[in-house]
């Protein structure tokens, strides 16, 4: 098994000890958050495969952490595990970006399982054909590599997500692609990310791959619909 990394944030010691004992014995490598500010310090410098959040947390609350995490285009699986458990909260985490939700107390069995089919989709998401390669307005794209070199020289890494969403544009190139379509194959039926993430996701975009960012010529804003792509002036 891949040595895929865990940060588990958790602040109630002996739950986070016994969980971060048996997701080693699965073979995971975990680091360890026990509030708020410490998980979004982790999370901002290091990489991980899965992240695991509790919401009542010292310091920011999980909530507030995974709505921070997916402003900032950083579309690591969440798994909120919570005693809030209601249908309004697990609503609430699921539209700001979480991929699961579980309540406590929990099957731990499930948790195990639920853990590893978030890793094994994330790491098996990619980009949406197999055309691994795209230039416009010299601006390059190497889909396979997640990488992208902008008109300007710079070099840029792309999240799955980031490379999914360009793709999907790309491959419909000067059709509107609705919000709708790009929940759907980008985040999945079960996700619904909040609106502002999509839409900072295209303001990225045109600020990595526009010559002029408030006067877009290929990531076009289809008011009350969708985004579309278009690559040399409409063509």
């Amino acid at each position: 098994m891949a040595n895929y990394s865990i940060l588990l944030v958790e602040d109630e010691v002996h739950l986070h000890d016994a969980l971060k004992l048996n997701l080693t014995l699965e073979g995971y490598e975990v680091s360890s958050a026990y509030e708020g500010p410490a998980a979004l310090n982790l999370i901002e410098h290091a990489h991980f495969d899965l992240i695991i959040m509790d919401v009542m947390l010292p310091g920011i609350d999980g909530f507030s952490i995974t709505e921070t995490v997916r402003l900032k285009n950083n579309q690591t699986p969440i798994l909120i595990l919570s005693a809030k458990n209601t249908s309004a909260n697990k609503i609430q985490g699921l539209k700001i970006g979480a991929d699961d939700y579980m309540t406590k107390p929990f099957n731990l069995e499930e948790l195990l399982l639920r853990v590893s089919k978030l890793i094994q989709k994330s790491s098996a998401s990619g980009p949406i054909n197999s055309n691994d390669h795209y230039q416009f307005s010299n601006n390059h794209f190497d889909f396979n590599a997640l990488e992208a070199i902008t008109f300007t020289g710079q070099k840029i890494t792309l999240t799955k997500k980031e490379a999914m969403l360009l793709k999907l544009l790309i491959d419909n190139k000067n059709n509107v692609v609705s919000r709708e379509r790009i929940l759907q194959a980008v985040w999945g039926y079960n996700v619904f990310p909040n609106t502002r993430t999509i839409d900072n996701f295209i303001l990225n975009f045109r600020k990595y791959f526009e010559k002029d960012v408030r006067n877009p010529l290929h990531f076009i804003s289809i008011r009350g619909i969708g985004y579309k792509f278009q690559d040399e002036l409409g063509k």
